[in-house]
């Protein structure tokens, strides 16, 4: 039974977690999203081209696309060859044009033409789930959320936050911890320890920070 069915986590528990936060936030003060954009339009684009690839990449495919399809609408009549020779470098390209021209659509259609500030409304998006409208929200609009990609799921549970798989119970559990006001950067520090230290098959508990909160540390 998680934390939250049991009634709420254990103050212990949340007291561990905000420690963590705390020390995630010194040791990355420039915890930030990684993928380059200047509008929610181009940040809702970049992270559903994310998936299964990296953000450098991303980022090196994103400034030709973004200047050849500055709007909602231009996404929407795309030539759909022309659209997946600029994706090709990122893999399963023909799925991910497939996903922008009906990204475009939707939002030309319901929204006219404009990303919606709103989880529910995200979501029914192509393309678009809870983890792409939170890090949206929370770095669009500032509108706190959790983003719980492949980083953030696996140290949630290494450090004992929680032991649920499936991704909304994970930000269930973490939100019972953390204070909301920090709920988008306690997800970009936990991507960041992730990606730089805590690594999946060989963490660098000798460097860590938060080794002494942590119930997985091997020091």
């Amino acid at each position: 039974m998680s934390s939250i069915d049991s009634g709420g986590p254990a103050l212990a528990l949340v007291r561990r977690a905000r420690r963590v936060n705390r020390a995630l936030a010194e040791r990355y003060p420039d915890a930030r999203c990684e993928l380059d954009f200047r509008s929610p339009l181009e940040l809702l684009v970049a992270t559903v081209l994310s998936a299964q690839t990296t953000d450098v990449r991303v980022n090196q495919v994103t400034p030709g696309l973004f200047a050849r399809y500055p709007d909602a609408a231009s996404y929407a009549g795309a030539e759909r060859e022309e659209l997946e020779e600029i994706l090709r470098p990122l893999g399963f390209f023909r799925a991910k044009a497939r996903s922008l021209t009906g990204l475009g659509q939707a939002l030309v259609e319901r929204f006219d033409g404009e990303v919606p500030p709103r989880l529910d409304d995200l979501v029914t998006l192509p393309g678009v789930g809870r983890k792409t409208a939170n890090v949206v929200l929370g770095d669009a609009f500032g509108v706190p959320g959790i983003t719980v990609d492949t980083h953030v799921g696996r140290l949630a549970r290494r450090l004992g936050w929680t032991t649920e798989e499936d991704p909304v119970r994970v930000e269930r559990e973490i939100a019972a911890l953390i204070p909301r006001a920090e709920w988008t950067l306690v997800s970009h520090r936990l991507i960041f320890h992730g990606r730089r230290c805590c690594l999946a098959r060989r963490p660098d508990c000798a460097t860590c920070p938060v080794t002494r909160d942590c119930p997985s540390s091997l020091v």
